[in-house]
């Protein structure tokens, strides 16, 4: 018997019992469309937050205070105040960071603001004036604040469009006073519709000089972030190595492992949100994977089902001339084209779904998400899927292949 006619009996036996193939296949579906749907999500996030680092430039770095953390128990480490007016005014020498084109502090924190009966929950960051080139951001209508306002650590305020959308509706905002923590702030300029910007929704924020953050919102006086800006690409790692070193001479600090500060480039940061994306990613990918195995061991009790229902048939075959190894391969068709068919739905069903989450996200989170498909997984998804109808059809279509047609004949 050829592969071809083998082929079109395992066809016609699957057709035969259509409600049960679809029902034997579900496992196998679901566990495909939940890798499809993982890896999708997966990479989608992992590309929107390399593209939030990148958009700060590759020549900007960050200056955190704390130890860095190497592991879930670290985390505590970055809620020091290591970070100093002092420590800033030793950056900004030029003696000390010869290389350094800007460099800005920053403390951010949430409050709620309201304007007579409205609130809105927000985050409040304190940078300088220089934040708008930093960022990349800009004010619609008004004025940002200035290197005056910082000094006289002037209540003024500048808010994102979601800001100005939920406290002043269609009204001017500019001149109003909106209060943050029992203080009026002016509202002197309101930002356009930017949406995510290195992990701060811009949207949702008011901009104050760091100096007045720190005194009436916040009430510290430390800095939650350095920024330094490289005067070039090639100046980076000059240009960490003397941010390094001024801040342990600051801190009186010998031997660097006492560091209670860190700093990260852009590309150290990218590299190691990625690998934890990637190490997640995978980690949920193979709890998704357990289903296949279920899905495989589904397979394989319907499979040893039909081979029972169809005793005769498969007498009936040996009689007329069907060898051993002809029934094998038959029922082995079977089980691999059930697993093949279940893989390709889950395909499909796996794009739906991360398609119409890539919409959803974009939609109710306001990101910057784009749908990506993760040809790989799918070639992966259906070639195991092929695999375990291969490796759970075996046994039922062994056990297909042994009996005896005499014996298969008598069944009843």
């Amino acid at each position: 018997m050829t592969i071809k006619h083998s082929f079109k009996t395992a066809v016609s036996g699957l057709r035969s019992h259509k409600s049960r193939s679809l029902l034997t296949i579900l496992g196998v579906v679901i566990g495909i469309t939940s890798i499809i749907l993982i890896m999708s999500i997966g990479q989608g996030a992992e590309n929107l937050i390399l593209g939030e680092i990148q958009s700060l430039g590759s020549r900007t770095i960050a200056v955190i205070p704390g130890r860095e953390p190497s592991g879930p128990s670290d985390i505590a480490q970055l809620l020091t105040t290591s970070l100093t007016e002092r420590d800033f005014q030793a950056l900004k020498r030029k003696e000390n960071v010869p290389t350094a084109k800007d460099i800005m502090p920053i403390v951010f924190g949430t409050a709620t603001a309201s304007f007579e009966n409205d609130t809105f929950n927000l985050t409040i960051m304190g940078p300088t004036e220089r934040a708008l080139e930093m960022f990349n951001i800009e004010v619609e209508d008004g004025n940002f604040f200035t290197e005056d306002d910082i000094r006289s650590k002037a209540d003024v305020v500048v808010i994102g469009s979601k800001v100005k959308e939920e406290l002043f509706g269609a009204s001017d905002a500019i001149g109003q006073k909106i209060k943050i923590k029992n203080k009026s702030f002016r509202v002197i300029g309101v930002m356009p519709q930017k949406g995510q910007v290195s992990f701060f929704n811009f949207d949702e924020m008011a901009l104050s000089p760091y100096s007045t953050v720190q005194q009436y919102i916040l009430g510290i006086k430390h800095f939650n972030r350095f920024i330094v800006e490289a005067e070039s690409d090639e100046l980076v790692d000059r240009t960490v190595e003397d941010v390094t070193l001024t801040l342990r001479e600051t801190h009186q600090i010998d031997d660097p492992e006492k560091d209670d500060f860190f700093v990260q480039t852009q590309a150290e940061i990218a590299n190691t949100l990625g690998t934890i994306t990637s190490v997640l990613t995978l980690l949920l990918t193979s709890i998704a994977a357990i289903s296949l195995v279920v899905g495989g061991i589904g397979i394989m009790n319907i499979m040893l089902v039909a081979v029972t229902e169809r005793t005769r048939e498969i007498g009936l075959r040996k009689a007329l001339g069907a060898r051993g190894k002809d029934i094998l391969l038959q029922f082995l068709l079977e089980a691999v084209i059930l697993t093949a068919i279940g893989g390709l739905m889950g395909i499909f069903f796996g794009a739906l779904l991360s398609f119409g989450a890539g919409i959803a996200i974009r939609q109710f989170a306001g990101l910057n998400w784009h749908f990506t498909f993760p040809f790989f997984a799918a070639f992966i998804g259906l070639f195991v899927s092929a695999v375990i109808g291969l490796i759970f059809g075996l046994y039922p279509a062994r056990q297909a292949s042994l009996k005896s047609p005499i014996e298969a004949l008598r069944y009843e």
